[in-house]
């Protein structure tokens, strides 16, 4: 294979223009802190933003709502205090030029010849700044803004000493949460000669503390001649938690100690899965994309294992790590899978991690921000995405508890007391078979089901149909037949007087009281939550029978896949058609009707191709969809949704993709590389060869065998993965 340094491989600039939103600085493997430069954009960095802010310590990749990091920013400078202490009007231009942004190391030029570097621990981001040769050099240390359009509610600075400046940040959880408290810890790697804070009324020099509400705030200190390195590290617990991370992971380390440590963490990481491929450009793509996986979820325990849980208490994680922030809408349909099958140990943690906040919160998540349930997006994901890990052997000792959870969440609806907004439509959808839109409904933050009644009942049909296979298998025969049965209530919504593009039958809203929704056309967007019912037609992947009977028989669900996907234009010129007739703007989710390759709702649909028994086509069409996927700063498609696009692509460059939740099954479409090698962490090996793989060529499975087999495979069997096998993959070449 090759012997190419994976850290080299990644452009961590992919995805940091176009909304991808990811972050170009520097992070460990599935680290709480981090240090990334500050632009225009609520995610931080934007690639052709002119001037950076600053460089925050806590950022999330790919996450598309406002309220998100950039926290405890630093900037460097020189000479006499700016003006203004606002940074939008102290930030410094940049230049591309020599910029680096590599897996645990970041490096930019500023304006005035001022360079910084970044790196990272798990629970600290890490600067080194250098000015010019005999320049006393002055940082910027701003608790009182962050990302652009984060506000911050309140925030405190402290002096320490001449190397330590401590405080707090009390800024606004994402999409709708709540206001939320970071304690931060800096140390500078060498006394400062000047210090002072400033506030709303301005400057003062040599004061040590500022502290308050809203408004601009922080500390500068100044030093002798030569560079300086900030290690800055976070708590959500208190200022022992910061200080104590702060001690455990910098504490006698030079700036390129940690960045070493930082990298190579990285190259452990990142050495999961090798691929043998001539093409740089592809070999970046796919490393990036595998990187971005690996960031998050984000380490929620501090070095002493300690965490703030969702009852606001402080708890202990003894023997593991708590893990938080879980986008569980995006991130159940392919990301969840991958960090399973590639990431054991951490996959248990994670596991045990949703059931600790169930304990402390009382119902399961659906977007966990820190220590809170934001009630972003809809429908039921926690439950695929907590079965999956069962069905992935991640829940073992924890299967009761966390059905019991589960069964809870299902069945029924948290109190008015609690945060947590869970299944809101449940009690139209027990009672009657489907969620009802109601978008005056009333919600308790970002979202709420009944607003989008009928895209959350094909999700709550899903969650129950994967739940049915769990109580199965535990042996809980009534609760599995009960919960089978609703799995098959997304039926309830398909309207077969609906026609456009010359097909006929629909997924259509209803009312509470059973009438359907008027005006309706399926490209519109009352209804469905980010998508349209051409795209949420697809969420039945687990009753393909029921969704072939609702499209009319086999072949017209083949010929509405076709135009769903143009397919006859992906034949001729897949590049062109992905981008002129596929959904092409990242939030552009109404008024379509075909594949949205930017967003989650319709990421499996593709593999419906293989499903219905079209599995040639299911091998055009995710060729095509890979030229999405560039070397450059646009290079993601949509917000990347912490990893969630990444996942995607990764399982579809290995061809393979868990279509099915809950079933462990993984459906098969042809590799992109010839070769490629999963390391397992029980030491067995997944071996992909695809010796024919030309990425020039849209290629098709003939044949698949394996190990022990030697027949056509339809399907691969995540036992068959664990036990180690080798995939031989033999295309066939269409013409275009």
């Amino acid at each position: 294979m090759d012997a190419l340094d994976p850290i080299e491989s990644v452009n961590t600039f992919i995805g940091t223009k176009d909304e991808g939103n990811t972050f170009p600085g520097a992070s460990m493997p599935f680290g709480k802190a981090h240090s990334s430069p500050i632009g225009s954009h609520y995610a931080g960095y934007r690639y052709d933003d002119p001037m950076i802010r600053g460089f925050g310590h806590f950022f999330l990749s790919g996450a598309g709502c406002w309220e998100q990091g950039g926290l405890v920013s630093i900037l460097p400078t020189f000479g006499a205090l700016p003006s203004s202490l606002d940074h939008k009007r102290y930030a410094a231009r940049y230049s591309h030029d020599g910029e680096i942004g590599k897996p645990g190391y970041y490096k930019v030029k500023l304006e005035r010849d001022i360079t910084v570097e970044c790196t990272a621990t798990t629970r600290a981001g890490v600067e080194r700044y250098t000015w010019a040769g005999g320049v006393s050099g002055t940082l910027l240390v701003n608790v009182g803004q962050a990302n652009d359009k984060e506000p911050v509610f309140a925030s405190s600075v402290k002096v320490l000493d001449d190397r330590t400046i401590t405080g707090t940040v009390e800024t606004q959880a994402f999409c709708g949460g709540r206001p939320y408290i970071s304690y931060f810890t800096t140390r500078f790697d060498r006394p400062f000669r000047e210090f002072g804070t400033w506030g709303p009324a301005g400057p003062k020099p040599g004061q040590r503390e500022s502290a308050g509400g809203a408004g601009l705030r922080g500390a500068w200190v100044t030093f002798e001649p030569g560079p300086v390195t900030a290690c800055t590290a976070l708590s959500q617990v208190d200022e022992q938690g910061s200080r104590g991370n702060l001690e455990a992971e910098t504490a006698g380390r030079s700036f390129d100690e940690l960045r070493n440590e930082a990298q190579d963490a990285w190259r452990r990481e990142l050495a999961c899965i090798e691929v043998e491929t001539d093409d740089w450009d592809d070999r970046a793509v796919f490393y990036t994309a595998l990187y971005h996986v690996l960031l998050q979820p984000l380490t929620g325990s501090d070095a002493d294992g300690r965490y703030r849980g969702f009852d606001d208490r402080i708890h202990q994680a003894e023997g593991w790590t708590y893990y938080e922030y879980y986008s569980l809408w995006d991130t159940y349909r392919a990301h969840n899978q991958l960090l399973s099958l590639i990431r054991t140990q951490r996959a248990k943690d994670i596991a045990r991690s949703i059931l600790a906040i169930h304990e402390q919160g009382g119902w399961l998540p659906r977007w966990a921000y820190a220590n809170q349930e934001t009630n972003c997006m809809t429908g039921d994901p926690v439950t695929p995405f907590l079965v999956d890990l069962w069905r992935f052997g991640h829940l073992k000792g924890f299967e009761e508890q966390a059905y019991r959870a589960l069964l809870q969440n299902v069945d029924g609806v948290p109190p008015e007391s609690s945060r947590f907004q869970g299944r809101s439509g449940n009690p139209n959808y027990l009672a009657k078979g489907f969620v009802q839109y109601d978008k005056n409904f009333p919600k308790k933050g970002q979202d709420t089901d009944p607003r989008h009644g009928a895209s959350a009942t094909f999700e709550y049909a899903l969650a129950d149909a994967t739940l049915a296979i769990m109580a199965a298998e535990l042996g809980h025969k009534e609760d599995a037949e009960r919960l089978r049965q609703r799995g098959l209530n997304h039926r309830n919504l398909w309207d077969h007087s609906v026609t456009d593009r010359g097909f006929t039958g629909f997924p259509r809203p209803k009312l509470a009281g059973g009438a359907w929704l008027s005006p309706f056309t399926p490209q519109g967007a009352e209804g469905f939550h980010e998508g349209t019912a051409w795209q949420y037609q697809w969420l039945a992947q687990h009753d393909v029978s029921g969704l072939i009977t609702a499209l009319g028989g086999k072949a017209a669900a083949e010929a509405r896949l076709d135009d769903f996907f143009a397919y006859q234009d992906l034949l001729t010129d897949p590049k062109r058609t992905v981008r002129e007739k596929w959904v092409v703007g990242p939030y552009d989710y109404y008024n379509q009707f075909r594949y949205n390759p930017n967003n989650e709702p319709d990421l499996h649909a593709p593999w419906m191709y293989a499903l219905i028994g079209r599995p040639e086509k299911t091998s055009v069409v995710i060729r095509a969809a890979q030229t999405l996927f560039v070397n450059g700063p646009a290079g993601v498609t949509g917000n990347d949704d912490l990893g969630t696009m990444s996942a995607w692509y990764v399982f579809s460059v290995l061809g393979m993709y868990p279509a099915v939740p809950g079933t462990g099954e993984f459906v098969p479409h042809a590799p992109k590389f010839r070769r490629a090698v999963v390391h397992l962490e029980n030491g067995k090996d997944i071996v992909i060869k695809a010796e024919a793989a030309d990425t020039t060529k849209t290629q098709v499975v003939e044949r698949i065998r394996s190990g022990w087999l030697n027949r056509a495979k339809d399907r691969i069997e995540l036992a068959e993965l664990r036990s180690g096998t080798s995939l031989e993959v033999d295309l066939h070449t269409l013409p275009n």
